[in-house]
């Protein structure tokens, strides 16, 4: 094991990480680290595998486990191993590898660690340098502990759901997978703090990482809001609420038919000034009703009336063109397709081409910052238990006849 200062090129390099994670959150946390020349095993149920590998899109149709693009993007870049982590011989390994690795992450329901006799209180007194993360809906505590959840049920009791969409209906809940991505971000970084520790105290520590915590930390500004002035803030749709104008607007269709939106994000009065002469519009500021964004705001929808002539009169491309040109910000309402071809993300590498065995050659997305020294590394994810023989044998130095008698038990 080494300590994060004496790491070699790759940020990460020389770490072992134990992946026994399943779908989304602790599975996007270890893809994290993996990027950064950690030595992550994944480690899944024979036969059988994460539960994300029966979740599509699949190419082609395919169905076939192997080809799933949610499992092949949160695993890139890990070492594959089979264990039954129920049966005594598969804890029995588990135990052997901890005394090798740095991290561990789980997110498992609480208390099913301890029932397999893997829970930190256990891990730890064979190797007190590990640091394990625990990701789990509501925490290892209090009395949601065990409540089951989804993105919806996160949503819904982050408070994140309610500030969220139409003010006159009901509110909405985010897309994908947002919660679990969040918390994999907290995890992440609760890790790397643990380690930079355990070089000053040379012991590692236990991570308890709530997915509902990471939802509600994602929206203090309407926490704070409320608590300082007593106030909720109410949905606002597209809008901003306090200022205008910050909203989507539709605008003339571009040549090929397709209609165009606009996404506005005009909160300073400096560019609100701008905003209105390049639109040949600035008797609206002698109007007490839109004299700056906040009355403005207040008056949106006739705001929102007098200037609709100018951006159906207007592509999307004229109208962001000629507001950034100005220092107003502006920018396109991009379709997936249409983030795939964006400029910036090319110009950037933000993309990364990986071929799979099974899946083929997809695009992916990178990492949003990058590293001078120690850039991150992109692979492909695991096969089901593609490296099980070789982490077996060269860590822990199984033979192929106790690999096959692993086998034929069901063990591995």
């Amino acid at each position: 094991m080494a300590t994060v200062s004496e790491l070699g090129n790759g940020a990460l390099a020389e770490l072992t990480v134990l992946d026994l994670s399943h779908y989304v959150a602790g599975a996007y946390c270890g893809k994290l680290l993996a990027a950064f020349g950690a030595e992550v095993i994944k480690i899944e149920a024979p036969g059988v595998g994460d539960g994300a590998r029966q979740v599509g899109p699949f190419p082609d149709r395919s169905l076939d486990p192997e080809a799933s693009a949610l499992y092949l993007y949160l695993n890139t870049g890990k070492k594959g191993l089979t264990l039954d982590l129920a049966s005594e011989g598969g804890s029995a390994i588990l135990k052997e590898l901890v005394t090798q690795a740095d991290v561990l992450i789980e997110n498992f329901a609480p208390g099913v660690m301890e029932s397999m006799g893997l829970d930190y209180a256990t891990l730890s007194t064979i190797n007190q340098r590990l640091v394990m993360a625990s990701i789990s809906n509501f925490g290892q505590s209090g009395p949601y502990r065990d409540y089951r959840a989804d993105t919806m049920v996160e949503m819904a009791l982050s408070g994140q759901m309610y500030v969220n969409g139409d003010p006159e209906r009901e509110p909405l809940s985010s897309t994908g997978y947002q919660p679990s991505y969040q918390s994999a971000l907290y995890a992440y970084s609760g890790i790397m703090a643990a380690l930079i520790a355990r070089d000053r105290d040379d012991r590692g520590q236990y991570l308890d990482v709530s997915i509902q915590e990471a939802m509600a930390s994602e929206h203090q500004f309407t926490l704070k809001g409320f608590t300082a002035s007593g106030k909720i803030r109410m949905r606002s749709g597209n809008r901003y609420g306090s200022v205008h104008p910050t909203t989507i607007l539709p605008c003339k269709a571009d040549d090929n038919g397709k209609p165009g939106l606009v996404s506005l994000g005009i909160s300073d009065p400096t560019q609100y000034v701008l905003f209105l002469q390049l639109l040949d519009m600035s008797e609206l500021l002698d109007d007490p009703r839109f004299a700056n964004p906040q009355m403005c705001a207040v008056n949106y929808r006739e705001f929102d009336a007098l200037i609709s002539s100018w951006f159906m009169d207007h592509t999307a491309e004229e109208i962001v063109n000629a507001l950034q040109d100005n220092r107003i910000p502006a920018a396109f309402v991009n379709e997936v397709s249409d983030v795939l071809d964006d400029p910036q993300y090319e110009f950037r590498g933000f993309w990364k081409d990986i071929d799979h065995p099974v899946a083929g050659s997809h695009r992916y997305a990178g990492l949003p910052y990058h590293l001078t020294e120690a850039p991150p590394v992109y692979e492909r994810a695991n096969l089901l238990g593609e490296h099980t023989d070789e982490v077996l044998g060269e860590k822990l130095g199984y033979d192929s006849d106790r690999l096959e008698q692993l086998r034929e038990g069901g063990v591995i």
